[in-house]
């Protein structure tokens, strides 16, 4: 039987349409797959670090401030006119030295007057001595002549104290900070003269958390930098027993040689207190990130895969990094993508 032309013509016109329509459901469905499996594969990518622990010094900071090792304020023990201040407000003063002196007035005749009967009494007592020894005096009024000289004789030492207080003096080497009368100025016993500080020892107070007070100890070494850019060297001299019950902190004291008193009283301070050796991990400081809690801490690649967060203190800052405790052993710390994955998270790993 033969087959007219145009039958053949529309029978291959179907066959290219039949086989179009398989052709494009085959490679339809494999391109709907391909999507499928990538809109269905969202876990994210990170880059992390291998960070190995070292061994750091550990220290506990403290906002501090310095202090004079001791403030007096001299006093007059007599009353009298100032006749005149020899010491410059502000100036060194050893021990000893005078710092206000008062008019002398009658104290000099009267330390004459009682020097003079005290001579008259020796003489007396030593006729009354040598009468009693030939049997001419008895032995009572022997002793009445020795007890008028023993009286004399604490007269002198009167007289002397007396005079001697109109020099007003520094009972400590140290710094005279301030004078509180002029010359002509009249200073009633227990008036001021001025205020001496002891600057060399200088002491260093400020406060520890209880937190970590417990690492602080008597004695050890402790720098602090001043807000004058000297840096200072001392040690732990006192540690409070209480804390504050306004904010829960101790008070602790360092003692530091100050020579030549060239670092002043009362100047802020940041010390360090040396508190032995710590485990520590230098972290690159854009992986410091804050968990749910505001607590600053490191996401890291836990043992089971998946993200963690660990909490860490910083120790120190450097240029090559930051130097953070509370991480254990080494850890695969997240440092490209840190901000956009969360704790029990799985994600693909790069890096270390």
């Amino acid at each position: 039987m033969r087959i007219e032309p145009r039958f053949m013509v529309v029978g291959a016109i179907l066959g290219v349409f039949a086989l179009y329509f398989v052709a494009s459901a085959v490679l339809g469905g494999h391109g709907h797959g391909a999507k499928a499996a990538a809109a269905a594969d969202t876990t994210p990518t990170v880059q992390v670090s291998l960070i190995q622990p070292q061994t750091r010094p550990d220290t506990v900071a403290m906002r501090a401030r310095t202090q004079a090792a001791r403030t007096v304020s001299v006093r007059s023990e007599t009353a009298g006119v100032v006749s005149a201040t020899p010491v410059r407000e502000g100036a060194s003063v050893a021990a000893g030295q005078v710092l206000c002196k008062l008019k002398v007035d009658a104290r000099q005749a009267t330390l004459d007057q009682a020097t003079a009967n005290l001579r008259s009494k020796q003489l007396t007592q030593k006729a009354s001595a040598e009468l009693a020894a030939r049997g001419f005096r008895s032995p009572t009024q022997l002793l009445s002549d020795q007890a008028n000289l023993d009286q004399a004789s604490a007269s002198v030492r009167q007289a002397e104290v007396a005079l001697n207080q109109t020099d007003i003096r520094a009972p400590f080497a140290g710094v005279f900070n301030e004078r509180d009368i002029e010359v002509g100025g009249y200073l009633a016993a227990g008036g001021a003269c001025g205020v001496v500080i002891e600057l060399d020892p200088l002491k260093i107070a400020g406060d520890v958390p209880e937190t970590e007070i417990s690492k602080v100890k008597l004695g050890a070494t402790a720098h602090a930098v001043l807000a004058s850019g000297e840096t200072i060297t001392g040690v732990v001299y006192y540690i409070a027993k209480d804390a504050d019950p306004q904010t829960r902190t101790y008070p602790v004291v360092l003692i530091a040689h100050n020579a030549g008193s060239v670092v002043r009283s009362g100047l802020s301070a940041e010390a360090r207190i040396d508190a032995g050796q710590i485990a520590a991990h230098l972290v690159p400081s854009s992986s410091l990130v804050l968990d749910s809690a505001g607590r600053q801490g490191v996401r890291y690649i836990g043992a089971n895969g998946l993200v963690a967060f660990a909490p860490v203190k910083v120790l120190d800052e450097t240029p090559q990094g930051i130097w953070v405790s509370g991480l254990d052993g080494p850890v695969r710390v997240i440092t490209v993508g840190q901000a956009y994955v969360s704790e029990g998270q799985r994600v693909h790993v790069t890096g270390g």
